[in-house]
């Protein structure tokens, strides 16, 4: 199988998504009183409305309809003032009513739009930049200095009901496939979901997998959802298909249901463009069919062969009224925007100097943000803003994706100490590679930096005088280095600084030292 590079040099990829996000804020279901409890013992949060009984009525709960429209303010959204449920019929046992509660073609939020900034690794992955400068657009993209920024379009966002929660006995990775039985925990049926479809504007897996970052984000700020992927409050089905680069028929798409992980989002989309441009080179057919991801084996399953809108026999939801949301009650959600994370990397730059870079990765993670923001107020010197951010972006992203249970704000390092470390690296108290050192011992001992550097002795040495008599010492006992260095082996520049540091047991200021150095052997 060829590439995702190879490929995409013949053919373009067309790809849209479906994100589903639970509203886990809130405090009961959709249509009932049932308490939202992840975790609960099964079956043991369900009622009459939620479980379809006969007689039973659904009444709609007013703060998930507040959340969907601040989650379509937050996407540029145009809200629907006039919308109505349907019913989305099906026969599975996730759902025991035999249809599903959700909006039909006009949804609360309608025709939005979300940027991507798209830069490093991935942006390589669109190849059909080539010729445009700085500031140039083609398409949906704009060329920047460091990629290009993708402008993605946004479907719809409409209101439904999550299903129950299925337990498959038996299969292999809990799959149905080869199960011997099948348990249904109906607690989860009923919670109110909100689903975001995009237009078919994405060309990449990367592009795929910063939207899906990027939503969550702002889901998070808005604070609507957990946005748990491990949980399954946030899920997103890709769906997928080819064509020959510079036509524009759409080819017949596939759909990857559930990817759980940023990760597997892009894995299983590079997966299924080089799978079905492999097909299709050898005059295969694409069917349009729901596929499963497996990251052990890392490719795609057919799961089913895809059903189309007519399958589910839609019809307006005969128990409840038609919606018309008042301009006063839209503004009154708009009021309670917070700060979203574009708006907020905007006034790092501004505040703070911070490159566009920077800004955009400290608000990725809200405790990121929040911990530079505190450590600023701390610092109250803009000078430490470069350096802390590097120690944000750099150090502690690194520390809390290599290690899933580091929960930063409860962590011994706290914004102060932060500023503390970054200042005394600033000042040259210790060297970038101390730094390193300090940033663990303070996590791992709770102590303050300036404590761990007391206690192991590693300030640097500055003092040019004491310094220069070490470099003398070093020059006159190695006359050949110093002979070939002379000679225009300027490499050997590394072994006169680590004889030195050597003679000073490590204390010595490499950029003084190296300064006196270039001085000395001229």
């Amino acid at each position: 199988m060829k590439t995702l590079e190879e490929v995409l040099k013949d053919w373009e990829a067309v790809i849209g998504l479906e994100v589903h996000a639970e509203l886990t804020t809130l405090n009961t279901k959709m249509f009932c009183g049932c308490k939202l409890e992840f975790g609960a013992e099964p079956n043991t949060r369900t009622c009459p409305v939620c479980l379809g009984l006969p007689g039973a009525l659904p009444v709609p709960n007013k703060a998930a309809i507040e959340s969907i429209v601040l989650a379509g303010l937050a996407t540029n959204c145009d809200i629907e003032k006039h919308s109505m449920f349907y019913r989305k019929n099906y026969m599975y046992p996730d759902m025991s009513k035999n249809f599903q509660t959700t909006q039909g073609p006009v949804a609360f939020c309608m025709r939005g739009h979300l940027d991507l900034d798209v830069d490093g690794p991935g942006a390589k992955e669109r190849i059909d930049l080539g010729g445009l400068e700085v500031g140039e657009s083609r398409g949906n993209v704009t060329r920047t200095e460091d990629g290009y920024v993708a402008h993605v379009g946004i479907t719809r966002i409409h209101m439904e009901e999550d299903a129950g929660k299925m337990v498959h006995i038996g299969g292999g990775e809990g799959r149905i496939a080869g199960a011997t039985h099948s348990l249904v925990d109906y607690n989860r049926a009923g919670t109110p979901l909100i689903e975001l479809v995009t237009e078919p504007e994405l060309r990449t897996p990367e592009e795929a997998r910063l939207f899906m970052q990027k939503l969550r984000q702002i889901y998070l700020a808005i604070g609507i959802s957990d946005c748990s992927m491990e949980e399954g409050s946030l899920r997103c089905d890709g769906n997928v298909s080819l064509r020959r680069r510079g036509e524009t028929k759409f080819g017949t798409k596939t759909e990857l249901k559930n990817m759980n992980s940023f990760k597997n989002l892009h894995d299983g989309l590079a997966y299924e463009i080089c799978r079905q441009a492999e097909v299709l080179e050898e005059g295969g057919i694409i069917y349009q069919e729901t596929r499963h991801w497996d990251p052990s084996a890392k490719r795609t399953i057919v799961m089913r062969v895809k059903e189309t809108a007519d399958d589910y026999r839609l019809f307006p939801e005969p128990d409840l009224a038609p919606y018309d949301l008042s301009d006063e009650f839209i503004e009154g959600v708009r009021a309670k925007l917070p700060e979203l994370p574009d708006q907020k990397a905007k006034r790092f730059e501004a505040d703070f100097g911070l490159s566009a870079y920077d800004a955009r990765h400290l608000v990725e993670h809200r405790v990121t943000s929040a911990f530079f923001e505190e450590g600023m107020k701390a610092a109250a010197d803009a000078k430490l803003a470069k350096p802390l951010a590097n120690l944000v972006i750099n150090d502690i992203t690194a520390r809390m994706n290599a290690d899933e249970s580091f929960d930063l704000e409860a962590s011994p390092l706290t914004p102060a100490r932060a500023v503390e470390l970054v200042k005394m690296t600033a000042e040259d108290v210790i060297s970038s590679k101390q730094g390193k050192e300090v940033f663990a011992a303070v996590i791992n001992e709770d102590k303050d930096p300036a404590a761990i550097v007391e206690e192991r002795g590693m300030k640097q040495v500055s003092d040019t005088g004491a310094i220069e008599a070490v470099v003398d010492g070093v020059i006159a006992a190695n006359p050949d280095e110093v002979a070939r260095y002379k000679e225009g082996n300027t490499k050997l520049i590394g072994f006169f600084v680590g004889q030195c540091m050597k003679e000073m047991r490590g204390q010595g200021n490499p950029k003084v030292i190296n300064q006196i150095l270039a001085k000395k052997l001229g």
